[in-house]
């Protein structure tokens, strides 16, 4: 029996964030497969793969950021189209994977909506997902195929080293926070604070308690996303007040909706650095506070990894 091995790789990217998709190209040293993506008048989306696909190894980028249903139409329609033209295996890459916040019925006749999004991606053909820093880890268990769980930690405190910030401590600005604040702190060889918050409506949170020192020291409040920055403009405030000095912030994913660019230029922090699983609006681009690293290189990595088949690992280190 002929058994074919080396498999071509193909990176394929989706209209959400094609900046994210060249540098992941460039990392990889390949180039990017062709496709036309286009918008009928009444909205409709329309999808075609340029490239033979027959038998490739393809890898789909597209996160899932705002417009959402609309990148989600497109990435559903692209994994269908990559099955209909014989992709031998179909791995969709999800810098950032919406409707993860919605991962439970925590009220009477609501929607698990993140189970049915991992639903809709294995229906249209999904291989296997990439997805990075999803809101609830346990979104993972949502999928019937295999799920590669990156984590923008690792570059993010590497960045952070490099500042050599004296007298710093990690902060969580909940107590949801408390364990990413405790990896973050590991890694930079420094000690926690907790922020006890009261969340008086989706928009509105309150701090109440502080949980370990500050003060006279520097703060970094690391997050997985920011989405309206109520949160984590009311922790800084808060914890300037119990005597911190110079508060930094960061996240994976800058979602940045509402008001929340106007929060965050008005606060009393002092960086936010984000990563590029989102692109920024010209908005944000114009916010000296905000910062941007890429994770290419992590997604890039893991893309090489799960070609070859060798153990993603590494990089969680």
């Amino acid at each position: 029996m002929l058994v074919l091995r080396n498999y071509k790789l193909k990176v394929f990217g989706g209209s959400a964030n094609p900046e994210l998709v060249a540098k992941i190209c460039k990392y990889l040293h390949t180039t990017e497969g062709k496709m036309e993506l286009r918008k009928f008048p009444d909205g409709e989306t329309w999808v075609k793969i340029s490239d033979n696909v027959r038998g490739a190894d393809c890898f789909v980028v597209q996160p899932t950021c705002m417009p959402t249903n609309e990148n989600l139409v497109e990435l559903f329609l692209m994994i269908d189209a990559f099955k209909r033209s014989s992709a031998r295996r179909i791995t969709v890459v999800i810098p950032y994977y919406a409707y993860a916040r919605q991962d439970r019925k925590d009220q009477p006749r609501v929607a698990i909506s993140a189970k049915l999004i991992a639903n809709l991606l294995t229906s249209a053909g999904a291989s296997r997902i990439i997805a990075m820093d999803l809101h609830a880890a346990q979104v993972q268990g949502f999928f019937d195929i295999p799920v590669d769980h990156l984590i923008a930690e690792p570059v993010l405190a590497r960045e952070f080293a490099k500042k050599k910030i004296p007298n710093l401590v990690i902060a969580a600005s909940d107590m949801g926070g408390s364990k990413m604040a405790r990896s973050f702190a590991e890694r930079l060889g420094t000690s926690i604070a907790i922020v006890d918050k009261r969340r008086h409506h989706s928009h509105k949170v309150e701090a109440l308690s502080l949980i370990g020192d500050v003060s006279g020291k520097n703060v970094l409040i690391p997050d997985d996303m920011i989405s309206t920055a109520g949160t984590m403009v009311e922790a800084a405030k808060f914890l300037q007040k119990h005597g911190a000095k110079d508060i930094y912030a960061c996240c994976t994913h800058p979602v940045f909706s509402g008001s929340a660019l106007e929060k965050i230029e008005n606060s009393v922090i002092k960086e936010v650095m984000v990563t590029d699983t989102i692109p920024l609006s010209d908005a944000a681009k114009k916010i000296k506070k905000i910062k941007v690293i890429t994770v290419s290189g992590v997604l890039g990595e893991a893309i090489k990894s799960i070609h070859n088949e060798t153990s993603v690992t590494k990089l969680f280190r």
